[in-house]
């Protein structure tokens, strides 16, 4: 029985390994045509075969070749670096923390970053976070390295996707030190303009409004958080009694453009004037644009901070 249960957990274990190569080329940041390039020409890395032939990589792979990309980009030809060890390749990148631009360095520790999070390392993802709120400070920390991580990863603002768990993993690690950052921030003055930030009904994905109100708060703005599945019926008390002077939700789930209009014409009326701004679906967009100003869309989370 408990061979068979040993034979189980590898076979899983296996599994959780399995990358296909559009996600490699998600998390990399190389585009899978020139991932079959380094495989043929430079024998960089070999995928290994299903039973059905489709081709899978493994955690070893995946993180080599976040490293070279690294390396790539930094200038180092890539023929020299297949011709190096795993760990020669790691200990170049390394360096690189020492050397480089902020930018630079920001990568390497993105790259940890979704390293702990595919191997649900917590200790590890925790010590990335720390070495760089040591080195940028907390604020360049949540802008330069989390946020980044989190659209690197395609897990910040999503839209008709389900998130694995090694994203849930480390969403909740991010959600609870956003939570902390904000707190640890100095109250808002007198008179300062104040945000509404939540999320419509059935809308449950809150880190992009977590990096939003940081965002904000920074900016030495006040924040009025209501959080998630907030109805639209609900907006118009909500509004007449807070005194906001901009909404700003997200829209994160699939939805259909009918719906985000019917949503939409229901928070005009309750925001009575005031501005709204909304972020995530795209189809947001369109619906936007047809209130001639007093809605605008955000693409992201950058739109968000040159509008503050």
């Amino acid at each position: 029985m408990r061979k068979f249960s040993l034979i189980l957990f590898r076979k899983f274990q296996t599994e959780l390994e399995q990358y296909r190569i559009n996600d490699l080329e998600r998390l990399s940041g190389v585009k899978a045509h020139t991932i079959r390039i380094w495989e043929k020409r430079y024998l960089l890395i070999q995928p290994s075969r299903t039973v059905t032939n489709r081709r899978f990589y493994n955690s070893a792979q995946l993180r080599k070749l976040m490293n070279v990309a690294v390396l790539v980009a930094q200038g180092d030809k890539i023929s020299n670096l297949a011709a190096l060890t795993e760990g020669e390749i790691a200990g170049k990148v390394e360096l690189l923390k020492e050397a480089s631009s902020p930018e630079t360095v920001s990568i390497t520790y993105i790259n940890e970053l979704t390293r702990a999070m595919l191997a649900f390392d917590e200790a590890a993802f925790e010590q990335v976070v720390q070495a760089t709120r040591q080195r940028f400070g907390l604020h360049d920390c949540m802008v330069q390295v989390v946020y980044p991580f989190l659209r690197h990863t395609g897990i910040l603002w999503l839209v008709n996707k389900a998130a694995p768990a090694e994203e849930h993993f480390a969403l909740c690690i991010i959600r609870r030190k956003l939570i902390a950052a904000i707190d640890a921030l100095p109250p808002p003055a007198q008179g300062v303009k104040k945000f509404m930030l939540f999320l419509p009904a059935a809308e449950w994905h809150e880190i992009g409004l977590l990096m939003a109100c940081y965002m904000i708060r920074v900016k030495g703005h006040s924040v009025i958080y209501l959080g998630q599945n907030v109805p639209a019926t609900e907006m118009e008390r909500v509004c007449s009694m807070t005194s906001a002077d901009y909404l700003f939700f997200l829209l994160t789930s699939a939805r259909s453009k009918e719906t985000i209009e019917e949503e939409m014409a229901l928070l005009h009326t309750a925001a009575a004037g005031i501005p709204i701004l909304v972020a995530g679906n795209p189809d947001a967009l369109a619906v936007a644009s047809s209130y001639g100003g007093s809605v605008i869309y955000l693409k992201n989370v950058d739109s968000l901070s040159a509008y503050l």
